[in-house]
Formats: C-alpha cells, structure tokens, sequence
C-alpha cells in the first residue's frame, strides 16, 4: 500500500515514516500543502495522511482540493492529524472530505488499526482477513495462512512479498498492474527495480502453488491470482 504523509514538522514526519514503513506501507513525505497538491494532480496513493497545521495552505484546504475530479485520486480516503481537538474543526475536517480524525499525540497501534479500517472501507471490505479460496491474510495480525482438510498451515512471508500479495488479493480476481505494483514496494524510494517484481512474485509462486494458489502473469500488464484446477 502506498501513502502520502503531509507533515511539516520534520521529528514528527519521520516518527509517523518510520512506523508505518515497519507496518509494511510505502510512505512518501511532503512538508506543504502546496507540494501535496502538486503531487496528487499526476500520482497515485491509497491513501494520505494529512496535518491539519501546515504553513500557507492547511490540511482542510488541502482536503477540500484534493477532493476535486482533476486529482489522480480523487476518492482516497484521507485521514486528518491535528492537535487542534475542538468539536468545530472536528467537523469541518469531515465535511471537507476527511474520512476519519485523530488528534495529536497519539499510538502509532491505533493510527495503523484507523489506517486499516479506511482502506478497508475504501475497497469495500467487511473484515481486516483478506481471502482467495484457501488463502488469507490476515491484515491486522500481519499472518498469511492456507487452509486445507488437514487444518491450517501458515506461510512464512517477508516484507516485501506481503504487500506484493496484499495488492494481489485486494485486486483479485481482477489482475494488478506491474506499475502500481512497484509503487506499493517503493514509493518515491526507488531503491528496488521494476524487475524486482518479478523476483517476488517468483517467490510467492513458490510459495502458493503447492497450495492451489496461481500467480499467472498477464503479459503488458501484470499479475492475476487464480485457483488452479483440482
């Protein structure tokens, strides 16, 4: 999953980067209003992050524009952070399009667990377990498992093949493009190639096949999970 983080304050930023890197996300920081406009008129997130207090433009602006239909992303869901905790600017955020509320400080737990929740509602999901026939993962617990007559089996993940397998099963049975593949890896950190991917889904093939589980590529495109016949 890739996320814009709009935070000015530079500690804070890197203490809300960090932690959200470690829950496995694809974090790119801007420190404006301004920038973050820039941005989401040409790329794409799952969701932002967004400060109420930014210098020149604040976040319920930023909120409000981002909203509008010549965005990228125009229906991301967007989670305010402030330490403003007034009712009125409670409400205002929401009625300019915010999803959801938190006042600074905060647990990272709950920020990931609120985070959760939004892209869940985002993709129409009921629950925080994922699940392609006998395939789930488990969003909020971070354990991937198969199930099977002979009871459950848990498959060893790292990193990286998580969100690849994540974006699969949030996709499937519709195929996931290469591209927004690689941007959920590596955001603007482009520390890993686009034949990177490759490497993982090899991995997770490895991984899944013996399970009844296909990752099958679709040429120009990307990558598709589909059950293999008995």
């Amino acid at each position: 999953m890739r996320l814009l983080l709009v935070e000015d304050d530079v500690m804070v930023a890197s203490g809300i980067k960090l932690g959200l890197s470690d829950a496995g996300y694809a974090v790119d920081w801007v420190g404006s209003g301004e920038r973050a406009e820039e941005v989401l008129r040409t790329e794409s997130f799952d969701a932002a992050i967004i400060d109420i207090g930014l210098p020149a433009m604040d976040g319920l602006e930023l909120t409000r524009r981002l909203r509008r239909s010549d965005m990228v992303s125009p229906s991301m869901p967007v989670l305010i952070l402030t330490a403003r905790d007034a009712l009125h600017d409670r409400v205002q955020g929401l009625d300019l399009g915010a999803d959801d509320y938190m006042v600074k400080p905060f647990e990272l737990p709950e920020l990931l667990a609120r985070l959760r929740a939004l892209l869940r509602r985002s993709q129409a999901a009921t629950t925080a377990v994922l699940s392609f026939g006998p395939l789930e993962l488990d969003t909020a617990g971070r354990r991937a498992s198969v199930r099977s007559g002979d009871g459950e089996q848990v498959i060893e993940l790292g990193p990286r093949e998580w969100t690849v397998l994540e974006y699969l099963l949030i996709n499937a049975p519709k195929p996931a493009s290469k591209d927004k593949l690689l941007q959920a890896l590596t955001g603007w950190d482009k520390e890993i190639t686009p034949n990177a991917v490759e490497v993982y889904v090899s991995r997770l093939r490895g991984k899944l096949e013996p399970h009844g589980v296909a990752l099958r590529s679709i040429r120009g495109f990307g990558y598709r999970l589909e059950l293999q016949s008995p």
